[in-house]
């Protein structure tokens, strides 16, 4: 028994790493994009680390480029020369031109999401998309068969629009009453179908991400002799589209995770979503490693698209910091020809830079209770 239970520790700890792997890598894609446009620029680049802390390796190329691991495997960074302060040097970061620093500084995120756009793709293409498959229907309904869903029904959209989430059927439905009419795309016995679906509740969602209620309104629920929910019947399953159905598929569901992340960071400012809905780099890497070891290959797919487009967001927003502050602070000094004060912005972005540590560390912990 010990020895099992070692083996399944050891087993998931390989979990763990390869999701440390996998951002890792989204991490260094980012960093390579400051680097890539960076050089083309003509920016004097003073090191490129992947990881942070100690280092564990280090060449110095002959131009004086440091390239450097860390111990750290949880971050990155490209250092331009004169960043945080004044520099005479024409090729150091603050004397470039504001639209010159800008393209560097949103090339990160780029190159994330069009890492994540491949992943995706790839995904799409050797799984095939995720859809929602029908496996219940409660029969005690009025309706008759050709006005509801059916036991094998894939669902892939709703009123023509794509369905990727789950919450993309609460959306399409929200607000429609019970006996309203409802055109589904289903794949019914192999063949694409645009079926009239009639609602058996009202949608009225307080919560999207609450999915109970979604199952009661199209009838795919178990009830006990008490008339208590048991069961839902409504899985998940992969489907394949053409070629160029796929490509398009792949940008629309980029753009729909991107958009999901904005969603999440609303909900939590206006206090509709908890902290226990966030998490930190920890947190990422325990969720990856979970979803890796469930679902596979496909899943670990699945987790890197996440994570790219997670990050390519998250760095564009305007905080402190963040490559989105930076460019807020390019764009003034565009505007108005003159930069912020160097040593005011340099405390502003380490402020910042502390205060997200501190909230990483604190969603994390939450966790753990």
């Amino acid at each position: 028994m010990l020895l099992a239970d070692f083996g399944e520790v050891m087993s998931y700890v390989g979990y763990v790493l390869l999701a440390i792997l996998v951002l890792l890598i989204m991490i260094t894609v980012h960093e390579l994009g400051h680097y890539i446009t960076g050089k083309i620029m003509g920016f004097k680049i003073e090191e490129f680390s992947i990881g942070f802390g100690p280092k564990l390796y280090k060449k110095t190329k002959k131009n004086g480029e440091v390239f450097s691991l860390r111990l750290i495997p949880l971050g990155g960074y490209c250092a331009f020369k004169g960043e945080e302060d004044d520099d005479t040097d024409p090729a150091s970061f603050n004397n470039k031109k504001p639209w010159q620093r800008i393209i560097v500084l949103v090339s990160g995120a780029l190159m994330n999401y069009i890492l994540a756009l491949v992943i995706a793709l790839s995904m799409f293409g050797i799984y095939g998309q995720n859809s929602f498959k029908v496996t219940y229907i409660n029969p005690d309904t009025a309706y008759s068969q050709s006005e509801s869903l059916l036991a094998g029904d894939v669902i892939y959209g709703v009123e023509g629009k794509n369905v990727y989430l789950v919450t993309d059927i609460s959306y399409a439905l929200n607000g429609k009453r019970q006996g309203d009419s409802v055109t589904f795309n289903l794949i019914r016995e192999g063949k694409k179908q645009d079926v009239a679906i009639t609602l058996r509740a009202d949608a009225d969602f307080d919560n999207v991400e609450d999915i109970a209620p979604l199952y009661k309104t199209l009838g795919a629920f178990k009830l006990d002799d008490g008339g208590t929910v048991v069961g839902y019947g409504l899985g998940s399953t992969r489907v394949r589209f053409g070629f160029f159905e796929t490509i398009g598929r792949t940008f629309e569901y980029t753009f729909k995770l991107a958009g999901t992340i904005f969603t999440v960071l609303g909900e939590l400012l206006t206090g509709k979503l908890g902290l226990s809905s966030m998490g930190g780099t920890v947190t990422t890497i325990t969720v990856a490693a979970d979803a890796v070891r469930i679902g596979g290959f496909s899943y670990l797919l699945y987790i890197a698209s996440f994570i790219g487009v997670n990050l390519a967001v998250f760095n564009l927003l305007p905080i402190p910091a963040l490559d989105g502050s930076k460019v807020i602070f390019c764009v003034i000094e565009w505007i108005f020809k003159k930069p912020v004060n160097r040593k005011v912005e340099a405390v502003i972005h380490a402020v910042g830079f502390m205060l997200l540590l501190l909230f990483a560390i604190v969603v994390d912990v939450q966790h753990c209770f």
